[in-house]
């Protein structure tokens, strides 16, 4: 009997594992500098798709099948369904949240309550203290953060900055919450205990929001606002006549919060968020869904305005463009873009990691780490890295805490410095990436590109810088009983 000798694979060469990321690096500068913001429409999604045709070319020659490379996508997109699932309930969210006068509530007593000197701080600490509470940067976000950026409109405040407040303030309270799935999953990886993680990350963490803090309040007294406080009210005016305001409108959210609190999934939260959302304009806004549906009132009529809006958003018309634009949106169609990018970088990555040239280019680093500093910058590195090449935060912790947690126990380190490291960089610098699932949702629902928000994400770049200077300096690093 005739048995088919399986292929023996070839282990890639360091030149095999960077050939693609530096004609992907080539083909997403390209994107940027031709089509700029537009680049994220399409053209990056290209760049993604040829970078993996390049990768798997690679892997043929390294005699790795189709079917090895299929399995390797397959395994590698699963780990996103859930996000991509999630990104649809909250786009459906948005749009019935417009439509029921959620989020035109939040932009009113915004303007009402919030000063333009304290304005970018005050973001960034609001969203902080949501997203501590939730354990989700994603939901504060989609929720407080959307309200934020209407009220910044409204304040004639910078989109970039506020977008970076938000971002900011979301991550640091994810990052510091036991709800949070990536604070959970960080200590997992290492061998570190959950509690003991989260008060070891406030050494970096820390000093990272007090200085963000103190920059965004800079900002904000710096800033060259034409403010008026005229056309404040006139902004709160046509929000009156289009809505009616009131704290009841608020409910959906204050549901939402109390679900996330209380640690229940994500997915039928928000959903069920978009759903309350529904009603709420149902027995909330009769008028402007008439309106809508061009002065028909019927319940045909009423359910079909509801129906639209979790597909595809709303269109809302008031007396003030700058106002139409910022109330119309939402609905899944409008994720559709976000998935699409989502689903190509998560390919690129599967495919590099399934062909082993992930492995090969972490591998190649450790023959430079010669110290404890080394090593946490290597980490830090290695982290961002693959927030860029697999497109997911999950697997930024995930992949370099396997590679490298040896490394820590070999070197006598405590098991909470490979966690805290894995999140100071796995976890937040996600955002910073417009093709990581993190980075296209904040894109998505905040309306600003990572590219434009990125600096002012004090936060999100100053926790590593913080942590290599740990590394090198050995200050807060601690070491295993035994080996000290």
């Amino acid at each position: 009997m005739h048995t088919e000798t399986p292929t023996v694979t070839r282990s890639p060469s360091l030149l095999q594992a960077l050939t693609p990321l530096v004609v992907l690096i080539a083909l997403l500068s390209a994107s940027v500098f031709l089509y700029g913001e537009d680049s994220s429409y399409g053209p990056n999604q290209i760049a993604l798709w040829i970078a993996s045709g390049v990768a798997m070319a690679i892997g043929f020659y390294n005699r790795f099948t189709w079917a090895d490379i299929e399995d390797g996508i397959k395994s590698g997109i699963s780990v996103a369904m859930g996000a991509l699932l999630i990104i649809l309930a909250v786009g459906s969210l948005i749009g019935t949240w417009l439509l029921s006068g959620t989020v035109p509530t939040m932009i009113y007593f915004g303007l009402e309550l919030l000063s333009p000197s304290w304005f970018y701080a005050a973001s960034a600490l609001i969203c902080a203290i949501i997203s501590l509470a939730i354990g989700s940067s994603w939901t504060t976000a989609a929720t407080i953060g959307v309200a934020l950026m209407g009220i910044a409109v409204g304040m004639d405040m910078s989109p970039a900055i506020t977008a970076g407040a938000v971002v900011s303030g979301a991550y640091f309270g994810d990052k510091m919450s036991p709800l949070s799935d990536t604070t959970n999953l960080a200590p997992a990886v290492a061998g570190s205990e959950l509690f003991q993680h989260i008060r070891y990350m406030a050494y970096t963490a820390g000093p990272a929001f007090l200085i963000a803090l103190i920059l965004f309040v800079l900002l904000g007294l710096n800033a060259d606002t034409n403010f008026n406080a005229l056309e404040l009210e006139r902004m709160q005016l046509e929000l009156n006549n289009t809505y009616n305001i009131g704290w009841e409108m608020l409910v959906p959210l204050l549901v939402l919060l109390f679900l996330a609190a209380r640690g229940k999934p994500a997915l039928p939260s928000v959903f069920f968020g978009a759903l309350l959302g529904g009603l709420w304009a149902v027995l909330f806004q009769p008028e402007l869904i008439t309106a809508i549906a061009e002065g028909q009132s019927s319940a045909v009529a009423t359910i079909m305005v509801v129906w639209s809006a979790l597909t595809d958003g709303v269109a809302i018309k008031t007396g003030s463009a700058e106002l139409n634009e910022l109330l119309s949106g939402g609905g899944m169609s409008s994720m559709l873009n976000t998935m699409w990018i989502i689903l190509s970088a998560m390919t690129f990555g599967a495919i590099m990691e399934k062909l082993g040239l992930l492995e090969r280019m972490i591998q190649s680093l450790l023959g430079f780490i010669k110290s404890t500093g080394d090593l946490i910058a290597a980490t830090l590195f290695t982290c961002f890295g693959a927030n860029v090449l697999t497109a997911d935060q999950y697997m930024a912790i995930v992949i370099p805490g396997r590679m490298f947690r040896e490394q820590y126990e070999n070197r006598g380190l405590d098991p909470r410095v490979l966690s805290r490291t894995l999140e100071d960089s796995g976890t937040i610098t996600s955002a910073l990436i417009p093709w990581n699932t993190c980075g296209a949702f904040m894109m998505a629902t905040l309306a600003v590109s990572p590219l434009e928000f990125a600096p002012y994400a004090f936060f999100n770049w100053l926790t590593p810088l913080i942590a290599l200077f740990y590394g090198y300096t050995g200050i807060t690093i601690l070491r295993r009983p035994e080996a000290v």
